[in-house]
């Protein structure tokens, strides 16, 4: 199952949050086998999660990110104007090899709409990559302060946007969209 996560929650219990995950909603709304998921995304990041129907898919789809042959892109709004147009950060994090490519889609007075692929799949690698080139995402709290930056969003502006993979039993090419969120368009239109 591909599932569109909002902003906000997240996808399995934390320290200090318990309940309302994704998963326990999914799994109370299900008949049949349990949902897990395949990978996560932040709490803040809204967009595109992928659960497996057993543990078995599970465990088979973990090896397919661990392989890097999912694909996942995401639409990200960053803090400035970005010199490179199109890169590839390659910087670890935590002592492990970290590789995002990305390509600014628009440029505008004070940030930049960006199309981002992580190419590894490090915890929070995203927003540690920007942070690390100078351009943290708009309306990041955890790793820069928002308070040194013109622009206000109530989290940071990043959202699963595409996900690619081959079906764990037939292995036919699937492929997933989500469009932009409501928030993040809204902030696109006030903020011309």
């Amino acid at each position: 199952m591909v599932v569109e996560k909002p902003a906000g929650m997240l996808v399995i219990p934390a320290p200090g949050h318990s309940g309302g995950t994704l998963t326990d909603l999914l799994n109370k709304e299900r008949v049949g086998p349990a949902a897990h998921p395949c990978h996560r995304i932040d709490m803040d990041t809204s967009g595109l999660i992928l659960y497996a129907k057993g543990k078995g898919t599970q465990q088979a789809m973990m090896e397919e990110f661990k392989q890097r042959r999912v694909k996942k892109s995401y639409i990200a709004f960053v803090n400035g104007l970005i010199a490179n147009k199109s890169a590839v950060i390659d910087r670890p994090i935590e002592g492990k090899r970290a590789v995002t490519r990305y390509n600014v889609t628009e440029q505008r007075r004070d940030f930049a709409v960006v199309d981002v692929e992580p190419l590894t799949g490090r915890t929070n690698q995203i927003r540690i990559h920007f942070k690390a080139i100078g351009h943290p995402l708009v309306g990041e709290r955890k790793f820069a302060f928002a308070k040194d930056f013109k622009l206000r969003f109530r989290r940071a502006a990043l959202h699963s946007q595409k996900i690619e993979f081959s079906h764990p039993g037939t292995g036919e090419a699937m492929s997933f969209t989500s469009p932009m969120p409501d928030d993040m368009r809204k902030f696109l239109e006030e903020n011309k």
